[in-house]
């Protein structure tokens, strides 16, 4: 009895795990070893694969597609040179084996010589019989030296060549969506579906095109025709829910979310989003289960902190919202939005150390936004920590140099601090700049804004003739 092909690679594959096993030597045909080594590289099972590859080689030293297989680990490994030498014995050989091109431009763009590589994989190109694999490689080449015309053009190529290449497709798509041009990827895409009208990822991306144009009723359309054409494709159904929701049809787009959670195991976007439509249409308990739902799928998923602390927050429930926000913080306490809802609940609360706390986190972290400098200085003039409200106002004009509300409150420190000619300098400065913020003055630092020599810069700025 024959064996099929697969039953003869299974078989290939024990009888060799059988042999490592029992270090025992049998003997493979070439191409046996190298359906064996093919299965362990797409399987990631590198050192397997190195293992079967240096087995062939003894077995057949003189196997070409062996030593090719050879190189290409080397390249993997980033041995460049030892690959370049291997290379250049087999060039020697067979100079018109295409795969030794390609190697060797893999090699070459490795080492950022793109233009160098494209020569190689164009001569290829002339000897090969899999022209498409030869016609995405030189698509990739372009990308990596972001010529995205010319790389559009050879994944194009490559599409005819294989109508089924979906990776070049989304390459093709990907060009036009860099070179702004969403019209001309969707007449290349109908002109596609004219050819291959039940082709599902061909109408997601068409979708997709038209929603970022924000033609959501066409968007819709699209993610429906990819529906029909699989009735499986998830992504299909997560698009649709998005459109759905941008047209504020909440209760479709819960339907859309949770086909999702029946094809597969449930993601936590989908999670999310389904709360965050419950939460639209004001049903708070279904919001609440779904975000729970999403961060016990997901913890590191920080949206999910993120809607249940603001849903808490809106409805001024700070206890809840804090428990939430310590949790998120205790998963990733290097993520700034976390310190910053930190910050801002514990204000809420009037926990004042604490708030002061999490703003500095969220600066440290590099959230140079201007509320958190003002807030974090606010707090700390109300704790009596004048010095070091200093420093975090100086550190606030270093991104934002003589703004007002800074400068105002800059003055009322060193004023408070009896250090009268610096508060006299940022008090001159806060004035020229925008002098209706004086209230800044008034309302946070009361007995700075009586002082005489205050009231006379202010007279002065108002009336300079006098």
């Amino acid at each position: 009895m024959q064996l099929s092909s697969n039953e003869h690679n299974n078989f290939s594959l024990e009888r060799f795990e059988s042999m490592l096993k029992t270090n025992s030597v049998l003997f493979f045909d070439s191409e046996e070893f190298e359906e064996i080594v093919h299965h362990y590289l797409e399987n990631g099972k590198i050192a397997l694969a190195k293992k079967a590859t240096k087995l062939g080689l003894e077995q057949h030293p003189s196997s070409t597609n062996l030593k090719l297989f050879q190189i290409e680990m080397y390249i993997f490994e980033n041995q460049l040179e030892i690959a370049e030498e291997l290379l250049d014995a087999l060039y020697q050989l067979e100079q018109s084996n295409e795969e030794i091109y390609i190697q060797k431009a893999n090699i070459l763009s490795r080492r950022d010589k793109h233009k160098e590589a494209i020569s190689l994989l164009e001569q290829a190109l002339e000897i090969t019989d899999d022209e498409a694999d030869v016609l995405s490689l030189l698509g990739m080449e372009y990308l990596f030296m972001e010529d995205y015309e010319n790389a559009k053009y050879y994944f194009m190529k490559c599409l005819e060549a294989d109508e089924e290449d979906y990776s070049a497709l989304y390459n093709i798509i990907y060009c036009f969506e860099y070179l702004d041009e969403n019209e001309a990827a969707i007449d290349y895409l109908n002109d596609y579906l004219n050819k291959n009208p039940y082709c599902e990822v061909a109408w997601h991306q068409v979708g997709k095109q038209y929603y970022d144009l924000k033609d959501y009723k066409k968007a819709l359309a699209a993610f429906d025709f990819a529906i029909i054409s699989d009735d499986s494709f998830i992504g299909a159904y997560l698009e649709k829910g998005r459109v759905l929701e941008r047209m504020k049809k909440y209760a479709d787009a819960i339907e859309s979310y949770s086909v999702t959670l029946s094809l597969d195991d449930p993601t936590s976007y989908a999670l999310l989003r389904i709360g965050k439509c419950y939460e639209k249409l004001g049903n708070t308990e279904m919001a609440l289960q779904f975000y729970n739902k999403c961060v016990e799928e997901d913890s590191l998923l920080d949206k999910g902190w993120i809607a249940i602390t603001d849903f808490y927050f809106k409805n001024k429930q700070y206890q809840k919202a804090l428990y939430f926000i310590e949790k998120a913080i205790n998963i990733d306490s290097e993520n700034v939005n976390y310190w910053k809802r930190y910050a801002k609940i514990n204000n809420k609360l009037n926990l004042f150390e604490e708030a002061e706390v999490g703003y500095r986190k969220a600066l440290e972290l590099g959230n140079y936004e201007l509320e958190s400098w003002l807030t974090r200085g606010d707090i700390l003039i109300n704790l009596g920590e004048f010095e070091t409200a200093v420093n975090n106002f100086n550190q606030a004009l270093e991104f934002y140099p003589e703004h007002p509300e800074v400068e105002y409150r800059l003055s009322g420190i060193y004023y408070s601090l009896n250090e009268n000619d610096k508060g006299a300098f940022h008090l001159k400065n806060a004035l020229k700049a925008e002098p209706e913020f004086l209230l800044i003055i008034e309302e946070l630092f009361p007995s700075v804004y009586q002082m005489k020599t205050v009231k006379e810069i202010i007279r002065q700025h108002k009336n300079p003739s006098l």
